[in-house]
């Protein structure tokens, strides 16, 4: 392990593993081939087509000039042996550098092939240009994406590596080398598979990420699939057009927002009504401004003055679904198992009460 050549060969190639892969701590040190290009590639949030023509290109070759560093690197780390002649260099190290050549070359002709016509041989371009009329070329549908990507009511999840974007006319999947679209109104969307994870990074509860085939029904357009946290699911759902197929075999978890608001929908139904006097009407919940106000606070878990719980005076303005999501918003998300019994203040007058004081109304 003292060797310099070992030494530098496990330190370059940690270095290209994250350079290729990205985690978190290269993006933050902005040891990124979009940040490192950053002023040559532009903005994404302004013209996405063109960012991803430059960016996947600049990331081809960015990554093709790995093994000549290599051989660069190694040159200082033990120039007595890799500064030799050619000719008298190890078979297998001239080997490596006539490879370490030709990547870069044959991914700079690649390059050049992609950008001819402006870019119109690129595989992104070629694939838009199934998409777009008679009357009008590829550039027309990537107008219509760059448009759409900025709007604020897209759909967007994963790294930087597999990210998933859905506006209201496409489906997309950005890879390193290539960016995936489809039309919506012409996918079939199917879930074929599920993976649990006991531990998240980002919490200590399980998680589950689902696979989604997105198949489109245009000849020419290869099927490819999308990878999302099970959380994200029915965001997604909102945002497309068309219903998602899933697996007899996959089960599809929900969130832990969602769980709870069904437990407790269930558990304020077995608890006393509350009647409204005929006198007052009941108005838009204030929450969501959309549904009705259906339920009021009403202390029952134990008598008047005795427990933490207070008498809620407020009269009905809230609905079932905003109350709870008002109850799990104040709750310990690293504790899941003690938001049943704690208890939280009313949103309006901040009177303290637990489950049990919800009442639908009647």
């Amino acid at each position: 392990m003292d060797s310099p050549e070992v030494t530098f060969t496990l330190a370059y190639l940690v270095f290209a593993v994250c350079f290729v892969f990205t985690p978190n701590e290269f993006h933050s040190a902005g040891l990124t081939v979009q940040n490192l290009l950053s002023g040559w590639l532009g903005s994404e949030d302004a013209a996405f087509v063109p960012y991803h023509l430059r960016r996947t290109a600049a990331t081809l070759l960015c990554h093709s000039l790995l093994p000549l560093g290599y051989y660069v690197g190694m040159c200082f780390a033990a120039s007595e042996e890799w500064l030799s002649a050619p000719g008298r260099a190890p078979e297998a190290r001239s080997l490596f550098l006539l490879l370490a050549l030709a990547l870069p070359a044959a991914a700079c002709a690649l390059i050049c092939h992609w950008a001819r016509d402006r870019w119109a041989r690129h595989p992104l371009a070629r694939t838009l240009a199934l998409y777009a009329l008679p009357q009008s070329g590829w550039q027309a549908v990537a107008a219509s994406i760059n448009t759409e990507f900025r709007r604020i009511d897209k759909f967007a999840t994963g790294a930087a590596g597999a990210r998933v974007v859905v506006t209201d006319t496409w489906v997309m999947k950005v890879t390193t080398y290539r960016v995936h679209v489809a039309q919506q109104q012409d996918v079939h969307l199917t879930v074929t598979g599920s993976r649990q994870h006991e531990l998240s990074p980002d919490s200590s509860l399980p998680v589950q990420f689902l696979t989604i085939r997105v198949a489109s029904a245009h000849p020419y357009v290869k099927a490819f699939d999308i990878r999302l946290n099970s959380t994200e699911y029915g965001e997604l759902c909102e945002k497309l057009h068309a219903p998602i197929r899933s697996a007899a075999d996959v089960v599809i978890r929900q969130s832990l927002g969602d769980l709870f608001l069904e437990t407790f929908a269930s558990l304020v139904e077995v608890n006393p009504a509350y009647t409204v006097p005929s006198s007052q009407e009941l108005e838009a919940c204030i929450g969501c401004m959309q549904a009705r106000a259906n339920v009021k606070l009403v202390k029952t878990c134990q008598e008047a003055g005795v427990g933490e719980c207070q008498q809620c005076y407020c009269r009905p303005m809230w609905c079932l679904t905003c109350l709870g999501k008002w109850f799990a918003s104040r709750q310990d998300q690293q504790r899941p198992e003690t938001w049943l019994a704690s208890r939280v203040p009313c949103p309006t007058c901040r009177a303290r009460f637990c489950i049990l004081d919800v009442c639908a109304v009647r």
